[in-house]
């Protein structure tokens, strides 16, 4: 399936006002985004490829800023990421670019489900770039063991077993 299977390449010529956080995955292709563009500094650590650093680059000289979350930013992250069961999941890199897009109240664009997800729970727009959006889900956390749900950590506190995390329904 290709891109234009995917998308319209209109919709990526949006208001120049709207600002756009930036996913890693928005990096490694040549999509035209027209607006206020941000990311984060662990968004940029993550860039390694040369592809990757020197879109980073070509951004940066046209005015892509690279903003520093709040710390309130990523409480209101971090509380998201547990009602919707994505706490596990999300990166270092996902939970900034997350708490950029709230601080901002900026419209996220990648292709990451989970951090979509998140996005949702938080109110925010999304944008996906090569893949399908992600549809708003709960997730929670079951022991392998004795079937506890609500779990926190990695093991059951209970019986001590693995969790997995499992779509609410």
């Amino acid at each position: 399936m290709s891109r234009s299977d995917l998308h319209d390449e209109s919709m990526y010529q949006m208001n120049s006002s709207t600002i756009y956080v930036l996913d890693t995955s928005f990096f490694l292709y040549s999509l035209p985004l027209s607006g206020i563009l941000y990311t984060t500094p662990e968004i940029c650590s993550e860039l390694r490829d040369l592809r990757g650093r020197a879109r980073l680059e070509t951004l940066l000289a046209g005015g892509l800023s690279v903003y520093t979350p709040s710390p309130a930013g990523y409480e209101k992250v971090k509380q998201a990421a547990r009602e919707s069961g994505d706490r596990k999941v999300l990166s270092p890199a996902d939970k900034s670019l997350l708490a950029c897009a709230t601080d901002l109240s900026g419209t996220v664009v990648s292709d990451d489900f989970a951090l979509q997800n998140v996005a949702h729970h938080l109110g925010l727009s999304v944008l996906p770039i090569m893949q399908r959006q992600a549809k708003e889900r709960r997730w929670e956390y079951v022991c392998t063991g004795c079937g506890a749900t609500g779990i926190v950590g990695d093991d059951c506190p209970v019986c001590g077993s693995a969790c997995l995390r499992r779509r609410v329904k």
